[in-house]
């Protein structure tokens, strides 16, 4: 389906100095610089998997599916997806594609989105007798039907997120790029997407490849996990290890009202249960404190048990770990 093959892509910048005296200096001779945003990848993606594409801004996500989809083409290495060289733009290879943005809209805001509709079954060719009943199926699978005729500006974000779901699935796509498509959502409306998503694979088994930083989206949807940084693959394997992970920690957070209380529980904690403090950073002297620990979830009762006894803390909160984190541990368990 998609072989990707020691591909790498470079952008072309300049650097200027500050000020008028800066720009002036730039007409005559621009520093000019050279940034690797992909490096020697080497991907290979069946029909129909479900794939997390994960890395922290710049790491060339985004980049990486520009390429796929077309939009810009490698520098160097070659990308077949279904037999074709994405950026050679064939129409029969475009309409088999779908990209969903959790930031960007491909809907008419001034217009009821069964308009957008109407026209994007044109763009793709669609058939009125194809595209109808597909329209019908996924507007009551997302519960949005009664609201097709409304202006798409007057929904709210979850239902609009909605519909440009339906507007990205109607021409029934071999593939479906979703880069953080329940972004901003609330919780419900979080779970609505998700769901939706499953059912569709489950129905016309797309390939999907998903950015996200949700934890739950990358659980629910994502069986394979690929990890990039600074343009390098450095983890392709089951996202197993990663909910694992979160399985077995919760992150604690601990509020201390004075500052010199908390930097001794730091002490207590790591004599008591052998729990190093998890801030990257040493705090300063200010009140009130903030700590974090990395609990075990076999232990939490009693270090909370532990907390209320030696401890008179301003507040308190419980969470899974950042995806970040959790990825960060995994990587370096490989290459331990």
């Amino acid at each position: 389906m998609i072989e990707i093959k020691q591909v790498s892509k470079h952008y072309k910048t300049y650097r200027k100095d500050p000020g008028f005296m800066g720009s002036l200096k730039s007409l005559w001779a621009r520093n000019f610089i050279t940034k690797t945003a992909l490096k020697d990848i080497d991907l290979k993606i069946s029909s129909g998997e479900r794939i997390g594409l994960l890395g922290a801004n710049g790491a060339g996500k985004t980049t990486l599916i520009k390429i796929l989809a077309g939009i810009m083409p490698a520098d160097e290495g070659t990308v077949s997806v279904m037999g074709y060289t994405p950026y050679e733009r064939e129409a029969s290879y475009l309409k088999q594609l779908a990209i969903v943005m959790g930031q960007k809209a491909q809907l008419w805001w001034d217009l009821p989105a069964l308009d957008s509709f109407e026209l994007l079954a044109a763009i793709y060719e669609q058939d009125r007798s194809l595209w109808m009943p597909r329209l019908d199926e996924l507007s009551q699978k997302l519960n949005v039907a009664h609201l097709l005729k409304i202006p798409v500006r007057k929904l709210s974000l979850g239902e609009r997120m909605k519909m440009e779901l339906i507007g990205a699935f109607l021409h029934q796509p071999a593939i479906i790029f979703l880069d953080e498509p329940t972004l901003g959502l609330d919780l419900q409306a979080q779970k609505s997407v998700r769901q939706f998503i499953l059912d569709y694979h489950e129905q016309y088994r797309p390939t999907i490849i998903l950015t996200s930083h949700y934890m739950k989206d990358i659980e629910a949807l994502c069986p394979r996990l690929v990890m990039i940084e600074q343009g390098k693959i450095i983890y392709d394997g089951s996202s197993d290890k990663i909910s694992e992970a979160n399985s077995q920690e919760k992150k604690l957070q601990i509020t201390f009202k004075n500052p010199e209380e908390g930097q001794d529980f730091v002490i207590k904690m790591r004599n008591q249960f052998s729990l190093e403090n998890a801030d990257k950073s040493e705090s300063s002297g200010s009140s009130p404190l903030v700590k974090h620990w990395n609990v075990p979830k076999k232990r939490l009762t009693e270090v909370m048990t532990f907390i209320m006894q030696e401890t008179s803390m301003e507040d308190f909160n419980l969470s899974d770990m950042e995806l970040s984190e959790l990825i960060e541990q995994v990587w370096f368990t490989k290459k331990n």
